[in-house]
């Protein structure tokens, strides 16, 4: 398997109701490093997995709404828990279209896979993978 990452961040605000979150019930701050990985079978007839440059303007896209945002004002996330694993499919569905629509640059239907990785720190990260193949893409 093939395989591009690039990486961007994001600066935001939010509360995660529930007792489970202990502190982080209050509305805080948080910071983001995001790395996503494209992956695929076989390379692209130009020898690649993905336009580099067009995966790195795709992630910003994605991310441009949710930075500096406080998520809870957001409507898209009215009655979501935005925890980090929440994010990270929210940012993999904005990538995912990105691929449907063609903004990957050509050979994006090619893709297999994308990996949206949230790093909130040295010592904890979350992500979610899904497939793209089988008419998903």
């Amino acid at each position: 398997m093939f395989a591009v990452e690039v990486r961007d961040h994001i600066m935001l605000a939010h509360s995660l109701p529930g007792e489970v979150f202990g502190p982080a019930q209050g509305l805080h701050g948080a910071t983001y490093v995001v790395d996503v990985a494209f992956f695929r079978e076989t390379l692209s007839s130009e020898g690649i997995v993905v336009d580099i440059g067009r995966a790195q303007a795709a992630l910003k896209a994605a991310l441009a709404p949710l930075n500096y945002a406080n998520l809870d004002a957001l409507p898209e996330f009215e009655g979501v828990v935005t925890t980090t694993e929440v994010l990270a499919r929210h940012i993999f569905d904005r990538l995912a279209e990105a691929a449907r629509s063609g903004a990957l640059g050509p050979g994006s239907d090619g893709l297999a896979r994308i990996r949206v990785v949230l790093n909130e720190s040295h010592l904890a990260r979350a992500w979610y993978e899904g497939d793209l193949s089988g008419g998903d893409l």
